[in-house]
């Protein structure tokens, strides 16, 4: 499995947890919820990075092979106490360059659970 670069993302980091629930409404308004599968609260990071061109160059090839293949990768989120994970960049990602020799890279990465 291959490991995301070092490159430290800029802060604000948004990150976003949407808990696996499903719900059943009845008709006298009585409500039932479970939590559905083994890791329900998976997160989601929205990231963004500033990086001189040769080091975008690396993160968005990175981002493309992972596109390619379809596989996850290994990341630490931005976050005191974080451990390394399982994650993919299933969506869309967007380079701007901004000034000379300089670019940024926005992407959002889904945590997965993996054997």
């Amino acid at each position: 499995m291959a490991t995301f670069p070092s490159y430290r993302p800029l802060y604000p980091a948004s990150k976003r947890t949407t808990p696996k629930t499903r719900r059943v409404a009845f008709g006298d308004g009585y409500e039932q919820r479970l939590t559905v599968g083994l890791h329900q609260r998976p997160d989601t990071w929205t990231l963004k990075w500033d990086l001189l061109d040769a080091d975008a160059n690396v993160l968005e090839a990175f981002l493309q092979a992972r596109a390619d293949d379809a596989a996850s990768f290994t990341w630490t989120p931005p976050e005191l106490g974080a451990v390394a994970g399982q994650w993919v960049c299933d969506g869309d990602w967007s380079r701007e360059h901004h000034e000379f020799n300089r670019s940024r890279i926005e992407a959002t990465f889904r945590q997965v659970f993996e054997p």
